[in-house]
């Protein structure tokens, strides 16, 4: 059961049973690349913090283990970290594990213009005819996770899965989503489209430019 912290400054902690697996969150109004959002999500720690970011893999690797086939994990949104503990969880001797040879490779794309990826010629051997999964900080919109899903295709993968910390959705694409965080956990998050957004409506300015990497105010 999750346990809310202490509100300061409308900055908060949501907390789990494993006391290295919690959300940083700060309530106001923010913009994304995609939506604007009532909720700053700073996954930072999570994903530059090693015992944090094992403790992150650990829990999501948990979907995985005995019943999904991962040779490859994409990293986006800078998740390279929680990416190389999730795979040391998927190849440790003491777990049931289907990858015959013991090993997942660690790739991140690179992106052009149109926010597509693409891979160079020396990582597509990584992809191709590989068992996929995409791992994200959050997916909300979904538009970088249904990015990385289009580039696998692309490069012959076959794509198991999408898993990020925080999540809005349970699925993308058809493909399942598994996070350690999603609204419920938030009770009264919002997301609009820009154009669309009830918080400007309201009158109030955006406080912040966020995203996966950070928090920039205006």
């Amino acid at each position: 059961m999750l346990i809310w912290g202490e509100i300061m400054s409308k900055e908060f902690k949501i907390r789990t049973k494993n006391q290295d697996v919690f959300l940083r969150v700060k309530k106001g109004h923010f913009a994304t690349m995609h939506s604007h959002t009532n909720y700053f999500i700073d996954v930072t720690t999570q994903k530059m913090r090693l015992s944090e970011a094992k403790a992150v893999a650990k829990q999501l690797a948990g979907h995985y283990q005995l019943h999904t086939i991962i040779d490859t994990i994409i990293c986006i949104d800078g998740m390279e970290v929680i990416g190389t503990c999730f795979a040391e969880e998927l190849t440790k001797d003491d777990y049931v594990n289907m990858n015959a040879h013991q090993t997942v490779y660690v790739v991140s794309p690179e992106f052009i213009s149109g926010g597509q990826m693409m891979f160079r010629d020396n990582l597509v051997p990584m992809i191709a005819g590989k068992n996929v999964l995409v791992l994200a900080a959050s997916v909300t919109t979904g538009k970088s996770a249904l990015a990385a899903i289009d580039a696998i295709n692309y490069y012959g993968g076959r794509v198991v899965g999408v898993a990020s910390i925080f999540a809005t959705v349970d699925e993308c694409d058809g493909h399942p989503v598994y996070s350690v965080f999603d609204p419920n956990d938030l009770g009264d998050y919002q997301s609009y489209k820009p154009h669309k957004c009830a918080i400007c409506q309201q009158g109030e300015k955006i406080e912040a430019i966020v995203n996966s990497f950070g928090y920039s105010a205006i």
